[in-house]
């Protein structure tokens, strides 16, 4: 027989961290609230008649924002069999108000108490037994991160799927009360009445199913860290440097200032650049050795070019966001976002939008569904339409592209840390200026759980930026190989037939378009020819230039078998300013096409995001120009 069970619990208590040991699923795991946008379905892997789904996290059931109203109408319309109700073991009292009105909607269900090993290392005790005597429920403790006491969690849960026996609740309301509460008809009163009620029942049954070793507030290891983390002083410097070690560990090529020591994402893009050259090398002399015409020689060349182009950065990607997931689920960004607050309310914006743009790091579509976890319509849309500005991983080749052409003699890090900045910089800019002129209402409330300092597992780490790889590989495979063919059947052909690059389509469209880019220092055909196809996908920047500026030579099939991930030729259109500018242009124009898909569907209209892409178009070439005149003013 087939059942469903649901994952209900606070933000950050776990749930997707025991959904992922459930199913086996890769769902991302982060020490952070906000991290489930969405329910996510998935099959229990010792039973697959079993489906589990990963709802939000919600603080109750009286919805407020998009997560809580998921979460609340999954669990009180659709019904389903079984509700596994996690359970922090170290804030028992603000996850039981969740539970006891779960248990109101009379739905089957277990508790799950997570987090037993940091109960334990505090020297508390809790009795399982007890709390679910009184709760009249099945109390399990696990340890989701580890996967302890989860397969005796599923058997209390199919034990109780089987039974359909649905929780007691506790006589504390009376049945007028009560009445009302099932049938959703609360009056204001009745609310604060029964808000009350439930936590005196609670503070009961902590008092009776919980053992504290010490009394009084003790400090915590998290506590002595945000004394520096959080420090109204010390937080951003602290920030920026973090930011700073990141990106060297990723681009480095002087790592811990010694020189000719790569850091750890240059010398494995070293090994995958020579295995990639060995192999475009050996695949371009069996097509050379077979006899073939010079257009397929050309074509073979070219998508090697193409996908060489991308495939060569795959390892700093992986390792900037093994960093970027280290940090996320050990608990330091929530503490960013908690210091952005004091920034962002200046700019009528609250620290919790500094969540999605974080998220943007990664990938612009997830970090713009995040947005939905803002209360405020105002937040928001401006949220959504300052988040591209953010460098999501497809940009980062853009820029280790420019820097070991143009930088080669400067610090790398620092180049790729100033755009990353960059991108900060104008997103905060224009939120003041959004919310001056285009919005009237004043900043919301910003209320965020700082969960514990956690030293993340292994296992979430990898299955992070695992997928960031993945989803960075797959577009390689798909969207990126697809445009590498169209653009060098672009490139190659015009009516008359197979031509000079100089005379094909693609250098007609180019040529038609160049001369919006002169005032910003890249009107060659090539460069705004990049900026249109990274409009599919930003990776598509570094393809496009890989066979416009690679060709077929001799010399460009040396290149591919050297793996090189630096382009000579581009030193003949751009200088180093108008690198910085292109960069800052393509940081902060248009994202790709799937992530204005996503902006549309989360503002719901087709005006509000051609309102988002104009402005972000419109910023992106102010910037971009301010970029170019100043700098050759200066240098």
């Amino acid at each position: 027989m087939s059942y469903r069970i649901a994952l209900a619990g606070n933000p950050n208590c776990g749930k997707t961290t025991l959904f992922n040991e459930l199913t086996g699923s890769k769902q991302h795991v982060g020490n952070w609230p906000g991290v489930t946008v969405d329910k996510k379905e998935g099959v229990y892997r010792k039973n697959r008649e079993v489906s589990i789904l990963d709802l939000p996290g919600t603080y109750s059931l009286s919805p407020y924002s998009a997560e809580e109203i998921i979460a609340r109408d999954y669990i009180v319309k659709e019904r389903p069999d079984v509700v596994i109700d996690i359970v922090d073991g170290t804030s028992m009292e603000r996850n039981l108000y969740l539970t006891m009105q779960i248990v109101e909607t009379g739905i089957p269900m277990v508790i799950a108490m997570n987090m037993m090993d940091e109960v334990e290392a505090k020297g508390d005790r809790i009795d399982c037994g007890k709390l679910g005597e009184l709760l009249g429920v099945p109390v399990v403790p696990i340890v989701a991160r580890s996967n302890k006491g989860t397969d005796a969690l599923m058997e209390a849960v199919l034990q109780v799927a089987q039974s359909g026996q649905a929780p007691k609740v506790p006589d504390i309301y009376g049945a007028e009360l009560l009445q009302a509460i099932q049938a959703g008809a609360l009056t204001e009163e009745q609310e604060e009445r029964a808000a009350d009620l439930r936590y005196t029942y609670i503070a009961q049954l902590v008092k009776e199913a919980v053992q504290r070793k010490k009394s009084g507030h003790v400090e915590t290891k998290s506590d002595k860290l945000d004394k520096i983390l959080t420090n109204r002083i010390l937080a951003l410097p602290v920030f920026a440097v973090i930011m700073y070690v990141m990106f060297a560990c990723t681009f480095s090529e002087n790592f811990l200032f010694v020189p000719g020591l790569p850091s750890p994402g240059v010398w494995l893009a070293g090994i995958v650049e020579t295995v990639w050259g060995a192999l475009a090398e050996g695949l371009i002399g069996l097509v050379e050795g077979a006899g073939a015409s010079g257009w397929i020689v050309g074509l073979v060349s070219s998508c090697l070019d193409g996908l060489g182009a991308v495939i060569g950065f795959l390892p700093l990607v992986l390792v900037l966001f093994l960093l970027l997931s280290f940090l996320e689920d050990s608990g330091y960004m929530a503490r960013v976002a908690f210091v952005m607050d004091r920034i962002f309310r200046h700019f009528g914006l609250s620290g919790r939008s500094f969540i999605p743009m974080l998220m943007g790091f990664g990938c612009s579509v997830p970090a713009l569904m995040a947005s939905r976890t803002l209360e405020s319509d105002k937040d928001r849309k401006i949220t959504m339409m300052i988040t591209p500005f953010m460098s999501c991983g497809a940009k980062l080749p853009i820029y280790a592209m420019f820097a070991a052409t143009l930088f080669a003699d400067s610090n790398q890090t620092l180049i790729v840390f100033s755009i990353y900045m960059l991108g900060i910089v104008v997103a905060v800019i224009s939120a003041l200026l959004l919310n001056k002129f285009a919005f009237k209402d004043g900043a919301s409330n910003f209320i965020m759980e700082l969960p514990q300092y956690r030293i993340p597992t292994l296992k979430s780490v990898l299955i992070h930026a695992w997928e960031k790889v993945r989803g960075f590989a797959i577009k390689a495979g798909t969207v990126i190989f697809a445009s590498t063919l169209l653009i060098w059947f672009l490139s190659s052909f015009n009516f008359s037939g197979m031509c000079h690059m100089e005379d094909s389509f693609l250098a007609g469209i180019g040529n038609a378009i160049r001369w919006i880019f002169i005032p910003l220092g890249f009107g060659d055909w090539r460069a705004s020819v990049g900026v249109v196809t990274g409009w599919i996908a930003k990776e598509n920047i570094v393809t496009t230039f890989g066979q416009l500026f690679g060709g077929v030579s001799e010399e460009a099939i040396e290149a591919i078998s050297a793996g090189e991930q630096a382009l000579p030729a581009i030193t003949e259109v751009f200088t180093k300013v108008s690198a910085w500018s292109y960069m800052a242009f393509n940081l902060l124009c248009m994202p790709c096409f799937a992530a204005v898909g996503a902006m549309k569907r989360e503002m719901g209209s087709w005006k509000w995001t051609l309102r988002a892409v104009g402005f972000q178009m419109a910023t992106a070439y102010v910037v971009a120009l301010l970029i170019n005149v100043v700098g050759n003013l200066i240098f």
